[in-house]
């Protein structure tokens, strides 16, 4: 114990005798910066990076997993009452087709693929013609559960856009946002937003008949739309 209390002493002497004019040393300034300052610096990287690149954008993976080469974006699914008003707004107004149709009478549901194919390229053979359809991007899907349209009980299907929030709308590209717009009034179609409504001009929503939102944009404007977001 003695000599561990003189070998504390003398080591504590030392320390002090010759460290006891170590300069001082100042912290780097990223170190004490404020919040401010960091968010500051969050931004410089931001803005020396592409947004879309992965150290803005936590989780994201630039190198897909070879299993999901093949993959692409197919359907979107949506729940109708009435498939004769749905099929009518989807070919009349917007100018999709048909693609193809199946029944199934033992859980009584039918589903129609909507899409901008041309149906003339689709196979005679129906089983040919579904793997045809489900080779096609970006179609709509719209199921059908017999019945709805002549029960009086029936109240409709949430279109996400009200409490509670989660599915909010597809979008279509137009050739021109404004005239296509005049057209949709001239059609009676119901408009959740105008071309010129709100802060961002050229842009409208409307209504398919079961209340789903539709995003109605060109090519032309929406990139100038966008430009303080991009």
């Amino acid at each position: 114990m003695a000599c561990s209390s003189i070998f504390f002493s003398i080591s504590r002497h030392s320390f002090f005798r010759f460290h006891s004019h170590v300069p001082s040393f100042s912290i780097p300034v990223f170190l004490t910066s404020k919040r401010k300052d960091l968010n500051r610096f969050r931004l410089f990287s931001m803005a020396s990076e592409p947004k879309e690149s992965p150290s803005n954008n936590q989780g994201l993976h630039t190198s897909p997993d070879e299993a999901t080469k093949g993959y692409f974006m197919q359907q979107t699914m949506f729940r109708i009452k009435d498939p004769k008003v749905s099929l009518d707004f989807y070919s009349r107004v917007l100018g999709m087709s048909l693609l193809k149709r199946l029944d199934f009478p033992e859980m009584k549901f039918s589903l129609y693929f909507m899409g901008y194919e041309n149906p003339a390229e689709a196979p005679v053979n129906p089983t040919d013609r579904t793997v045809w359809t489900f080779g096609q991007k970006a179609t709509i899907e719209l199921t059908h559960n017999w019945g709805t349209e002549s029960d009086p009980d029936f109240k409709g299907y949430h279109n996400g856009n009200s409490e509670p929030r989660g599915f909010g709308h597809i979008g279509i590209t137009v050739d021109d946002t404004y005239k296509a717009c005049e057209r949709f009034e001239r059609l009676g179609v119901e408009f959740v937003k105008k071309p010129d409504d709100g802060k961002m001009k050229g842009i409208a929503f409307i209504k398919d008949p079961d209340g789903y939102w539709i995003e109605i944009f060109d090519l032309k404007t929406i990139g100038t739309v966008t430009s303080t977001a991009a």
